[in-house]
């Protein structure tokens, strides 16, 4: 386990939005409550806390759920300590995630255990968490934080709302396409893609991911992608491609571009010219000699 660290900071894409990436072994916190919610997921070690009258343990990989007003503590489970990330998101975000999913009435939803055992919804407050603090794509992190948070009520809210079933929503999602397509340059919200085509925005993450079979954020970086791969064919400067294709920057670029390539933009750019070299001996080989 490494040294303790914490790292704290805001969202201000998501509402300003708190939250947390700490490493603990000898602090201990003190009986404590917070205004909104606290979901927290144990990336390591073991984590323990009272709540509600009694003692709880949080190994790797469990959610930990606290609601707003509780008093709880939280200190080390082993000596090693542990290694989590946490967010503290109001009523208000919780309410609206149980809205998604209903798509009707206001409720604040109430999870009875306090320590959820489920790998893959922890990897996506994970994956979520992490998208905070690297992405600066506005729509993979609201996308990210609805379809998270929906999964959490749906599955361990003590009333669980049932998702109603997605229709045919062919043309609204072919509609949400050509707007990507048209504008991937820009900056844009998944509010901003649910106003478009009138639906609510759980509902056309679930159909644009049942139709294209990527979220609309991948979709984008996808879109991104190949529009850069045919801008740095052309000769353009890596520099110029990533500020004319919505990329922050070269860095931003370069880690979307090698995930979905295999290379660096740099090693494309070479690749091509390479190409280019080769086809242009073998025309001169094959030009008449006499």
């Amino acid at each position: 386990m490494a040294q303790e660290q914490a790292k704290f900071w805001r969202d201000s894409a998501l509402s300003n939005l708190e939250m947390l990436s700490a490493t603990y072994i000898t602090h201990s916190f003190g009986r404590h409550t917070h205004d909104g919610f606290t979901i927290g997921v144990i990336e390591a070690g073991v984590e323990a806390f009272t709540y509600q009258g009694s003692y709880y343990v949080a190994p790797a990989s469990s959610i930990v759920i606290i609601h707003p007003g509780e008093v709880h503590t939280g200190h080390a489970g082993i000596p090693d300590g542990w290694k989590y990330r946490v967010l503290y998101p109001d009523v208000k975000l919780l309410q609206t995630a149980f809205t998604e999913v209903r798509e009707n009435g206001q409720t604040i939803p109430f999870f009875p255990q306090p320590v959820i055992q489920d790998a893959s919804l922890a990897t996506q407050l994970r994956q979520f968490h992490i998208a905070c603090e690297t992405s600066a794509s506005q729509l993979e992190k609201e996308s990210r934080l609805l379809w998270t948070l929906a999964q959490l009520v749906t599955r361990y809210a003590e009333s669980r709302p049932l998702c109603k079933p997605v229709g045919c929503e062919h043309n609204r999602v072919q509609c949400v396409k050509q707007y990507l397509d048209d504008n991937y340059a820009e900056t844009i919200s998944l509010e901003q893609l649910a106003k478009i085509v009138n639906l609510k925005s759980l509902r056309l993450l679930r159909a644009f991911l049942r139709e294209v079979g990527l979220p609309p954020h991948a979709y984008l970086v996808q879109l991104r992608v190949n529009r850069a791969k045919a801008m740095l064919a052309m000769g353009i400067p890596i520099s110029q491609v990533a500020a004319e294709t919505g990329f922050t920057d070269q860095s931003h670029l370069h880690r979307h571009f090698k995930r979905l390539v295999g290379v660096t933009p740099g090693q494309y750019v070479s690749g091509c010219c390479n190409n280019n070299h080769n086809h242009i001996r073998v025309k001169k080989l094959c030009l008449p000699t006499g």
